[in-house]
């Protein structure tokens, strides 16, 4: 299937800087946080707990529910993160995810992007920054 979502990529000359991407919502279960806890082998003392590493995850997933393609991410350069409010089973939340700058090195480029996971009230639960290094074009 020529020109589906896999085939096409976001390079590092189409990322544009202060061009914001919104996720849908989720809607974190009870099964998220189980499966997550017997995959880490934690516990949770208290049922409607969330894992604070639980809405990460799942935000990156819903990074694949935006309409651009993906980027070509070569490697993983850096990643900040703050948990700022606990989720609760039964919160929704979304991602926001904005570049906020971007430079060219010589076979590919730096991308800094700031991200947000916000609730179903607006509020945000967690933030961060990824410095990324993403693949320049091809040569045609």
């Amino acid at each position: 299937m020529a020109g589906t979502r896999a085939e096409r990529r976001v390079y590092f000359e189409d990322v544009q800087v202060n061009v914001p991407f919104e996720t849908p919502g989720m809607t974190i279960t009870e099964t998220h946080a189980a499966m997550f806890a017997a995959l880490t082998t934690s516990r949770l003392a208290d049922p409607g707990a969330v894992p604070d590493l639980v809405p990460l995850c799942l935000s990156s997933g819903l990074g694949w529910r935006v309409p651009q393609p993906p980027l070509v991410v070569l490697a993983f350069m850096g990643f900040e993160w703050r948990f700022l409010k606990a989720t609760r089973v039964g919160d929704t939340i979304r991602s926001v995810s904005t570049t906020v700058a971007k430079r060219s090195i010589k076979d590919g480029g730096v991308v800094i992007e700031e991200r947000r996971i916000v609730n179903q009230h607006g509020d945000v639960v967690q933030s961060g920054r990824l410095t990324l290094l993403v693949a320049k074009r091809p040569a045609a």
